[in-house]
């Protein structure tokens, strides 16, 4: 199963010191080695150029780099289908647009889709709403938050 986390989930790993939970560490470790555990360029550039830097988690995913896959043409294909759905164009928000920042979530899924693998992501099912786990719901992914992931995983503390 290959697991392609969203910026939300990467980013609270910032609860899981390393110093602590070093099971977790050293599971994910083991995951991006296996190649289960990946993200896209876009994850990464939300991650680079957000206000809320964690000097851990941000040294680790520098470290693994590699998991920031670069969107193939089947990934770039399917962003373009998840935008025909008028409403999913929510995705890219106002603020987004006019700043040009990253946009991180229709990659996520995208990603998900042409590997058929599970988003992680701490973004919510919201009736109406364009959050990935309704975009998810819409073309058939499969989206968990991370302790689903966490428990799926097996891990207990």
């Amino acid at each position: 199963m290959t697991y392609v986390f969203d910026t939300s989930s990467l980013s609270r790993l910032k609860h899981f010191f390393p110093a602590v939970f070093k099971t977790i560490w050293d599971g994910l470790d083991a995951l991006v080695q296996a190649g289960t555990l990946i993200s896209t360029r876009e994850v990464f550039n939300e991650i680079t150029q957000r206000g809320d830097a964690d000097p851990h988690v941000d040294q680790w995913l520098k470290d693994r780099k590699e998991i920031f896959t670069t969107p193939t043409a089947d990934e770039l294909r399917f962003v373009a289908t998840i935008f025909q759905v008028p409403h999913f164009q929510a995705l890219i928000g106002e603020k987004q647009r006019l700043a040009g920042t990253p946009v991180a979530d229709p990659f996520v899924i995208a990603c998900a889709k042409i590997h058929q693998g599970t988003v992680v992501t701490e973004e919510r099912l919201k009736p109406n709403a364009a959050k990935i786990p309704n975009v998810c719901a819409h073309f058939g992914v499969r989206c968990i938050n991370l302790e689903e992931f966490m428990q799926e995983q097996g891990w207990s503390f």
